[in-house]
């Protein structure tokens, strides 16, 4: 049969393009993806080491800040055993303080005092040194330092000494501690070394004064103290915040470096300020460990492009199957209009033929009569079963038609169906069996369109010596259900599945014209409308079964 030519236009062009552009557009969008993340995470690596610096230097800014001042709570009364006290705490808190310094000094204008730094009348005399540390099993020393081994502490002492005469020079009425003179005078900050005098109160620095310049002030003397604190910067704990950015993170000399065991993909570092200028905090990653830490944040990016490709892919897909169904649906309307046409093209033409004849003739006898009434009648049923066909389908395909129940004896029903298509169809053997105790509730014009379809399709496709028809219809614990078997050509399994659909038309020898594609389409409508289902089964060349069901309490 030759194909027709129905002018549905499918621009399959337009769709591949799509998908090509889209998946383009996806490629480049994950390789764009990529290199931001990964600028991202190398900004990352250089811009937050600052928060690594300030969350490790937390427990130095603590010693610096709080611990060190609180030296002046002893206003000078600090003595050896105060001092160890004092020292055994800081050493086991601050693991970066390698060891103490403690200078107990006294500052007086008694000129029998045979050591010291004197300026003026003020003499500073150091009465004692001792220091304080950790041994390798973390046991706290003190030791006293000899006086002939106090030249390599005397350094520190005579710097101090030299500040706060400096400072006692300009003190007056009006002089104010300000913060920033207490850092000058007070403190001596050298790379790992701190050195820290207790700060007196104003009017114990007036009287410093007086000492040093005035000299017929009574003998007089003042305590003062002071502790150095020695700083190893690489005994600072160093927390990582990022472990997913630096996979090591070191406290290094700057002039010296360190050697790496492994090759460097990215390194950076950042100067240490004050006592620990002499070194930096320098953070190193390799390219693996770095690349962890780029694919991580890279695959939920990737997932949502991946999700939104596939929306794009899914809404291309539905447009090819739309417009693909929107095809097929055209070229069935088309083959529906065509049959259709014809189906009613055939009975008109021979309504018109009869017609002319009838009008031609001068005189009919009563054998043409009733032939020529014959066929008007039959040609008019076939008119009017195909309008009530159509009719009916639209109604229910629409849900306007109204369910018209009642009980159905099926025994008598069947038998006066079957018992008519004997007589309608007398070269084919139909053979039934009914057992059923109850009525079921239906629509007995619906289901006699239903097992009438059944009955013509059966005689319809099968071969001229071999129409047979052979029903069962029983019931069970739940439903009603009707077997319509025949032995006729059979449905191929690829169309198995369309049989049901509207305008679909089986491909055979048997029909090539005369179908609009309705039949099984209608019953399946009227059977679910019903409240049941319709399946089929079938074999080329050896048959095809429908079997409808029905629930028994259908009406409640």
């Amino acid at each position: 049969m030759k194909k027709v030519n129905t002018g549905y236009k499918k621009n399959f062009g337009l769709l591949v393009s799509s998908v090509i552009f889209i998946t383009a557009l996806f490629l480049v969008s994950v390789l764009l993806a990529r290199s931001t993340v990964r600028n991202n995470v190398t900004s990352d690596f250089n811009n937050r080491k600052v928060e690594v610096y300030d969350e490790s230097i937390v427990l130095f800014n603590e010693f610096f800040d709080k611990r060190i001042p609180e030296i002046s709570y002893y206003q000078g009364y600090m003595d050896a055993d105060l001092a160890a006290e004092y020292a055994n705490q800081v050493l086991r808190r601050y693991p970066f303080v390698e060891d103490m310094v403690f200078y107990d000094i006294v500052l007086a204008n008694n000129d029998s005092i045979p050591t010291g730094v004197k300026f003026n009348n003020l003499l500073i005399h150091l009465k004692s040194i001792h220091t304080f540390f950790l041994d390798e099993e973390f046991r706290f020393k003190k030791k006293k330092i000899p006086e002939e081994q106090s030249k390599e502490y005397i350094d520190d002492f005579n710097n101090t000494a030299l500040k706060l005469v400096s400072f006692l020079d300009r003190v007056d009425e009006t002089t104010r501690l300000t913060d920033n003179e207490i850092f000058k005078v007070f403190y001596s900050i050298n790379p790992g070394k701190i050195a820290y005098m207790n700060i007196p109160r104003l009017s114990d620095l007036t009287a410093y004064k007086d000492l040093m310049i005035r000299g017929d002030m009574p003998e007089t003397s003042y305590d003062q103290d002071m502790m150095v604190f020695n700083i190893d910067p690489q005994k600072i704990k160093i927390i990582n915040k990022y472990p997913n950015l630096y996979e090591s993170i070191e406290i290094v000399p700057i002039v010296e470096g360190t050697l790496q065991e492994s090759p460097v993909y990215m390194q950076t570092d950042l100067l240490l300020p004050g006592v620990l200028s002499e070194y930096k905090l320098q953070f190193d990653t390799s390219e693996l460990f770095i690349s962890k830490e780029i694919n991580r944040k890279f695959v939920p990016v990737v997932l949502v492009l991946c999700f939104l490709y596939l929306v794009l892919l899914l809404i291309v897909y539905l447009i090819f199957r739309n417009v693909t169904t929107n095809s097929k649906l055209y070229a069935l309307q088309y083959d529906f209009i065509n049959n259709l046409t014809h189906e009613f093209k055939t009975p008109v033409s021979v309504i018109k033929i009869a017609g002319n004849n009838i009008k031609s003739a001068k005189e009919l006898s009563r054998q043409e009569q009733d032939l020529y009434g014959k066929i008007l009648d039959q040609e008019a049923d076939k008119l009017n079963n195909l309008m009530n066909t159509l009719l009916s389908f639209t109604q229910i395909e629409n849900k306007s038609i109204r369910f018209k129940g009642e009980e159905v004896d099926i025994k008598e029903f069947g038998e006066q169906i079957f018992s008519a298509n004997k007589l309608k169809y007398t070269d084919m053997k139909i053979s039934y069996s009914i057992d059923v105790q109850r009525k079921l509730y239906a629509d007995p014009v619906l289901l006699g369109s239903v097992f009438q379809n059944l009955i013509d399709n059966a005689y319809k496709y099968s071969e001229i010596n071999n129409k047979t028809l052979d029903v069962k219809i029983f019931q069970n614990k739940r439903n009603f259900v009707f077997i319509f078997r025949d032995k006729g050509i059979g449905i191929d399994k690829k169309e198995l599945g369309k049989v049901f659909n509207k305008f679909y038309r089986v491909k055979n020898q048997f029909n090539q014209q005369g179908s609009i594609g309705l039949g099984l389409a209608f019953c399946k409508e009227i059977t679910e409308f019903m409240g049941g289902e319709i399946k089929v089964s079938s074999e080329v060349g050896v048959g095809t079964t429908f079997t409808l069901t029905f629930p028994l309490n259908f009406k409640n």
